[in-house]
């Protein structure tokens, strides 16, 4: 058996390639947009990709399912119910597909939404324990998917709920504690609560440590997984209905074209979105004034999907081409595709031009520390999630969680200094910029977050 699992960390999401080395037959679950890496894979391996398998309608990214099918003329199944505008062989509850002695059995495992699926995958069609399953969002490493969004229109989350704890118990729980369990997604996807940052385990280990998963009535099971939920990003809405007609191939973007700083400055001033995806310790040195920061070694695609509107368009800013392209790309598998193009020479070329610099301030957490015992005229802003917010913060700190910090801001002032703290820095450096776009006149970002004040032994608060 061949069996790759690839994970993005810009999305926390996983896909696969699963085939048969002796009859070159194989098939890849949960495609993300940009397909060469299947196809490159397939190609060195000797294997013909000649299905691809949708555990669900995506809503939190684009899939590549129908670029993948035209470069290989492979057939792209979903569960059986699912409603897209393009011809799909589905999948019904117990059907399996022989590789060769490769053998992957369907289960109707729906609750994250009506039509979604598990595979399970066998090395030999008699194997009595299976070598893993695909979970999609169905089951996550330390949670289950959310019931809520907006990839199931029409169907309340509760009735999607108790489904959600059928499938779980009915299906995958019957499954052996030997089985590996490969989901869809990892930590920092908005699909689930709070999933680990683990890409893969058991169905023992979930059994024993996912709280989900514990003994439960199902009444209590639709309350735990309906209540306490993150808001659900504008984009997941967009993308699901993208997912149903199919994107646009990649091919058919146009390469962003290199821009002057004057060029820059027009666009700016025209209502373009200046997104720099440099380091928060070289965007805090000196950026184009106004511009929104969203780290290219994070979760770029995620934030930006959640930040950016689809119709405005974007200029980057990068430390360098080859940079730029990989953020392009990470962009487009949001659907974030109106890039007007970049600042050729980086923010140097800007400087060089003449043109002002904002500065962001970076302090560590001790000086941070330092000015809340002076009793500065600091306001502190913790931009993290629900459950990290909950988990423990700064006394002095309100939270206003990134993804409703545009809103949530009206409460400060302006005109005093701000300090965003997140985990460990990335959200807050995002933070910033968001308070630099709406007015505020001296923000700072706080260097290693939470992570770095709690190993400091610093004073924390669950209240």
């Amino acid at each position: 058996m061949h069996f790759v699992q690839y994970y993005l960390d810009c999305l926390s999401q996983a896909s696969y390639l699963v085939g048969d080395a002796r009859t070159g037959r194989a098939v890849v679950v949960d495609p993300r947009r940009d397909v060469d890496v299947y196809l490159d894979d397939a190609a060195a391996h000797g294997l013909h990709i000649e299905r691809v398998i949708e555990t669900h309608v995506h809503a939190d990214f684009l899939s590549g399912h129908l670029e993948l099918a035209d470069k290989t003329g492979a057939a792209i199944s979903y569960g059986d119910g699912a409603e897209v505008d393009f011809p799909i062989e589905p999948l019904r509850d117990g059907q399996r597909i022989r590789l060769g002695d490769v053998t992957l059995e369907v289960l109707a495992t729906p609750g994250h939404t009506p039509e979604s699926i598990s595979i399970v995958v066998r090395e030999h069609p008699d194997d009595t324990a299976p070598y893993g399953v695909l979970t999609g969002d169905t089951m996550f490493i330390g949670d289950v998917g959310r019931p809520d969004l907006m990839a199931a229109p029409g169907w309340a989350a509760g009735d999607l709920a108790g489904m959600l704890y059928e499938s779980l118990r009915t299906k995958l729980l019957s499954l052996p504690d030997s089985t590996l369990v490969y989901p869809a997604h990892g930590a920092g996807s908005l699909c689930g609560r709070n999933i680990s940052s683990e890409t893969s385990s058991t169905i023992g280990e979930q059994r024993k440590f996912n709280y989900a998963l514990r003994p439960m009535p199902k009444e209590e099971f639709v309350k735990l997984v309906t209540t306490d939920l993150p808001e659900a990003p504008a984009y997941f809405s967009r993308d699901a209905a993208l997912n149903r007609e199919g994107p646009m191939p990649l091919e058919a973007l146009p390469p962003p074209p290199a821009l002057s700083p004057d060029d820059v400055a027009l666009l700016q001033k025209a209502g373009a979105v200046v997104l720099d995806t440099r380091p928060a310790a070289d965007y805090g040195a000196g950026h184009v004034p106004g511009s929104l920061h969203i780290g290219h070694t994070g979760q770029l695609a995620s934030w930006a999907g959640s930040l950016l509107s689809p119709q405005g368009p974007i200029v980057l800013v990068a430390e360098d081409e080859e940079r730029m392209g990989e953020t392009r790309t990470r962009l487009t598998r949001v659907g974030l595709e109106n890039v007007a193009g970049y600042l050729a020479g980086g923010i140097r070329a800007w400087d060089d031009a003449g043109r002002p610099l904002a500065k962001t301030e970076q302090i560590a957490v001790d000086e941070l520390a330092d000015r809340i015992e002076e009793g500065a005229d600091l306001q502190i802003v913790d931009v993290r999630r629900s459950p990290e917010w909950k988990a423990g913060h700064i006394r002095q700190a309100v939270w206003m969680p990134l993804d409703r910090l545009g809103k949530l801001a009206k409460s400060l002032d302006k005109k005093r200094p701000v300090a965003a703290v997140c985990a460990g820095g990335y959200r807050s450096s995002i933070a910033t910029s968001v308070l630099e776009k709406l007015g505020f006149e001296k923000t700072t970002n706080v260097v290693g977050g939470m992570a770095a004040w709690t190993a400091a032994q610093l004073e924390t608060v669950t209240d």
